[in-house]
């Protein structure tokens, strides 16, 4: 007999693959050209020219087992030194090689570190709505309980209010994702400094530490000249897990890693347990070549310019045909309230048009639907015209 859970998790369906599905299919009826995909966030901004040319280097002048052969299991020594000089340089963290654990990417990393955290079922996770749906399976994965922080639908960023009142004696770590998938807010300094003296309070009044989690992806993803914020600068009990699947365009290479600071409580337990975790689930060495890959590409990105025009172009044109639209400051997701009640049957009126977007009941915030902008910049402005039919549809 199968797991009765896992049987159940796989048997459930991804709204945002269901969708990428039907427009592949969909494609093939009405052609490519007529599909306006916008369901996943699958960057199709070349990766830099540092990538190429380090994987043509990598393999043309090392032997095979130091390009395909196992590293340690927390990542090979050189890349995470290389690692922690760059975040040191950039970030003055303040960190070492001991402090990074390399990862299959994001998921990976939150996964290893939720597992590296919790202790009990009874153990909560609060998780900022709107948020990726995937954490309320990791959480689960980890044998905790999921708390939904209800979403701020005036600014999106983080209640204090809803926050402290959320906050219980079973609550082990509070997950934030900044730039945010899928609102594409970033979380200001005022907000992480509220949150760090919320946190530190509560910790002290239950006994315990309170840990944030930074889920990262799309960390340098940002516009309109915001700084890059060093979540432990704000709260010391920070543990960062972050992947170059975005910014370097590398999603199906899946590399990444967790910081675990030593400003961090107990941070030589809590960065064992992470190693632990990872053995336990067989998220040992990740990829060999994209370790070396990521080192040689520090401080680069994919053209975050080319996002910034499609985030202007398609923020501005929906805007101007009455949509509601979110200020993205970040990411590459434009998160939009639908003009009906019902998100899901607004997508299913726009999937008629073949405009694949996601309602985003699943991210914890029903009524809205997110569309992702990192796609051809044409694919967008032939798109314009399916929208407008669209929100035409409701002013009749």
């Amino acid at each position: 007999m199968a797991s009765k859970d896992m049987l159940a998790l796989g048997s459930q369906a991804s709204v945002i693959r269901d969708l990428f599905s039907y427009g592949q299919q969909q494609a093939a009826v009405v052609g490519k050209e007529n599909v306006f995909d916008f369901s996943i966030g699958n960057p199709t901004v070349p990766a830099p020219a540092c990538v190429k040319e380090s994987i043509k280097n990598l393999v043309d002048t090392r032997e095979s087992v130091a390009v395909h052969g196992y590293t340690a299991a927390a990542g090979d020594t050189a890349v995470r030194q290389g690692l922690a000089k760059y975040m040191n340089d950039t970030y003055d963290a303040k960190v070492g090689a001991d402090n990074f654990y390399m990862t299959c990417g994001a998921a990976a990393s939150l996964t290893i570190t939720l597992k590296a955290l919790v202790e009990s079922p009874a153990d909560e996770i609060i998780v900022v709505a709107p948020f990726f749906p995937e954490y309320t399976v990791f959480i689960a994965n980890a044998g905790a309980k999921e708390v939904v922080l209800p979403p701020d639908t005036e600014h999106f960023q983080i209640s204090l209010k809803a926050m402290e009142q959320a906050i219980t004696a079973n609550t082990r770590a509070v997950i934030v994702n900044s730039p945010n998938n899928p609102s594409g807010t970033v979380y200001s300094a005022e907000t992480y400094g509220k949150l760090a003296v919320l946190l530190t309070r509560k910790s002290a009044e239950f006994g315990h530490t309170i840990y944030l989690i930074a889920d990262e992806p799309y960390r340098e993803i940002i516009y309109d000249d915001l700084p890059i914020l060093y979540v432990p600068h704000f709260y010391g009990n920070t543990i960062v897990c972050y992947s170059y699947s975005k910014s370097l365009s590398l999603p199906g290479e899946r590399i990444g890693y967790i910081l675990v600071p030593d400003s961090a409580a107990d941070a030589k337990d809590v960065y064992t347990a992470v190693c632990g975790a990872a053995r336990a689930m067989g998220f040992v060495c990740a990829p060999h070549i994209f370790q070396d890959v990521v080192l040689q590409c520090l401080g680069q990105t994919s053209d975050v310019g080319v996002y910034d025009y499609n985030r202007k172009l398609l923020y501005n044109g929906l805007k101007d045909m009455g949509y509601d639209c979110v200020y993205p400051s970040g990411a590459f997701y434009l998160f939009v309230k639908s003009p009906e009640p019902d998100a899901n049957a607004f997508s299913e009126k726009a999937k008629k048009l073949n405009l694949l977007i996601v309602p985003a009941d699943s991210f914890g915030c029903p009524g809205y639907v997110r569309i992702s902008y990192c796609v051809d910049p044409d694919m967008i402005r032939r798109s314009l015209p399916a929208f407008q039919k669209l929100m035409d549809s409701y002013k009749k």
